[in-house]
C-alpha cells in the first residue's frame, strides 16, 4: 500500500520551505504598491474637487491613504457598500479624502 505523509506541528514550518516566504513577501509588495496607487488617484481627486487644497505627489498619496481609512469606515459604518475591486477602492478613498481635506479646510481657516 501506499505511504502517507503525516506532519505534525514541527514539520510544518520546515516543508514551507524558501518559495513560500518569498511568494508572500510579493504580495506584501504587491499590496503595499496597489495601497500607494489607490492613495495617488484617491489624493489627486479629491484635490481637484476640494479646490484650493493641494499638497504634492507624496502629500497626495498620504492624503489618499488617510481617506481610504476614513472613506471605509464611514461608509461601513453607514450601510453603503460600494462593491469591490480596484475602482471602489478608490472611490472609498476619494470620498474620505474630500471629507479630510474638508475638514482640514476648516480647521485652517479658523
Amino acid at each position: 500500500m501506499g505511504t502517507a505523509l503525516v506532519f505534525n506541528r514541527t514539520d510544518r514550518g520546515r516543508h514551507r520551505g524558501r518559495a513560500a516566504t518569498l511568494g508572500e513577501n510579493a504580495m506584501a509588495l504587491e499590496a503595499l504598491i496597489i495601497l500607494v496607487i489607490v492613495g495617488a488617484i484617491a489624493g489627486w481627486l479629491a484635490g481637484l474637487i476640494v479646490k484650493g487644497v493641494g499638497f504634492g505627489l507624496v502629500g497626495n498619496i498620504i492624503v489618499g491613504i488617510v481617506g481610504a481609512f476614513i472613506g471605509t469606515w464611514l461608509l461601513g459604518y453607514l450601510g453603503v457598500m460600494i462593491g469591490g475591486g480596484l475602482i471602489a477602492s478608490i472611490i472609498n478613498a476619494t470620498i474620505g479624502a474630500v471629507i479630510l481635506l474638508f475638514i482640514i479646510g476648516l480647521v485652517k481657516r479658523a
